[in-house]
């Protein structure tokens, strides 16, 4: 009787146990429940920085074509070895600057030294048979004349002192030749400058036109830019662009200079070069993209970024005032012409848009999606 009474204990604290699990989890439902069917916290208020707003206004939106190319130095030069030998020493380094007929770097000058002077006495040798020939050739004149010897014998003589004079004229030229020779194992500047690249080390043996140096002149730089052929009906000389160099912010100006007349064979792109309005501080190989101007309007414009396209209508946000506060407001607008305003720091494509007040204060594309009617508060300044 006893034991039976331990069973039946047992068996309902495991029921009331098992009741209250089953509790703890209706109970745990409904709290996620009620969770997930609770209205969302809604923010009723931002701060927003001055600089997060800008004044819709009337600009000069600058439409044109979207360019791309490379910055390269109007006068750059391979300098090339033009004869074969050892470099015997280099005088300048990368960024060095270098003036015009400044001495670069010599190649070792012995063999061309020896061949030189085996030609200049190859010369004085030739020089020394014609003036033999041409004393013959003068006493036979004479006996000639007096009837000592034939004609023909002149003739002869005449004949010695004509092929030692071009025997003469032709050990001059090789001397000519081979102190040409002496004189390129001396690499001098085409003209001023700085060095780009040595391609070369000292000790280091070179054949003809192999690389040595690379020179730039960074004084003249200009971008070369490759257009499609039915794009480059519409380039004018003079044109102006604005570009960015290797995605920085600034702008910098270039024109339109010279056009190319034909395509390229295997791209069929033709090149335009834009020269660069102020090239200080660029370097030759830099990246540059940004637009060519073919066209000029004054419109209402935003910055295309501050465009919302989340609606079947296009719109922007605005602040506007309520009474007291200050309230987003959504502002639907149709767009226009696109382009660049050449007078902003930044490279920014603008928009021109109908639709909105002028002087009405848009929020830049950085806010991002507010709710409209959300009140708006400025940072205080520091």
């Amino acid at each position: 009787m006893k034991h039976l009474k331990t069973r039946w204990l047992i068996i309902g604290l495991l029921a009331l146990a098992l009741a209250g699990g089953i509790w703890r989890a209706v109970n745990q439902k409904r709290a996620q429940q009620a969770a997930a069917s609770a209205p969302p916290v809604t923010q009723t208020q931002i701060e927003l920085a001055s600089t997060d707003t800008l004044k819709a206004e009337k600009r000069d939106i600058t439409q044109g074509l979207p360019v791309s190319g490379t910055v390269k130095a109007l006068n750059y030069a391979a300098i090339k070895a033009r004869v074969a030998g050892e470099v015997k020493e280099i005088l300048v380094r990368e960024g060095d600057a270098v003036k015009t007929g400044q001495v670069l770097a010599r190649i070792d000058p012995t063999e061309y030294q020896r061949r030189w002077a085996q030609a200049q006495e190859q010369a004085l040798a030739a020089k020394s048979q014609m003036e033999i020939a041409q004393r013959q050739w003068d006493t036979n004149k004479a006996l000639v004349e007096q009837g000592f010897i034939s004609k023909a014998a002149m003739d002869n003589s005449l004949a010695s002192f004509q092929g030692a004079v071009a025997t003469q004229k032709a050990a001059i030229a090789g001397a000519d030749v081979a102190r040409k020779a002496l004189d390129d194992a001396t690499l001098l500047a085409p003209f001023s400058g700085v060095i780009a690249v040595r391609a070369a080390q000292v000790g280091q043996r070179v054949s003809i036109d192999a690389n040595v140096l690379e020179l730039v002149d960074l004084s003249q730089l200009e971008v070369e830019v490759p257009v499609s052929p039915s794009e480059s009906l519409d380039v004018r000389v003079g044109q102006v662009a604005a570009l960015q160099l290797e995605d920085r912010k600034e702008i910098v100006t270039a024109k339109v200079k010279r056009i190319s007349p034909s395509a390229q064979a295997g791209s069929r792109s033709v090149l335009i070069y834009l020269s660069l309005d102020k090239p200080e501080g660029l370097r030759h190989g830099l990246f540059a993209k940004g637009m060519l101007g073919l066209g000029k309007s004054q419109v209402m414009a935003v910055p295309l970024s501050a465009v919302r396209t989340d609606r079947p209508q296009p719109y922007v946000q605005v602040v506007e005032s309520v009474g007291e506060q200050l309230q987003v407001a959504h502002k639907t607008v149709t767009l226009g012409a696109r382009g660049l305003d050449l007078t902003q720091p930044e490279a920014e494509p603008w928009v021109g848009v109908t639709g909105l007040a002028a002087g009405s204060t848009v929020l830049k594309g950085q806010v991002g999606a507010l709710r409209e009617g959300m009140r708006v508060k400025y940072t205080a300044a520091p």
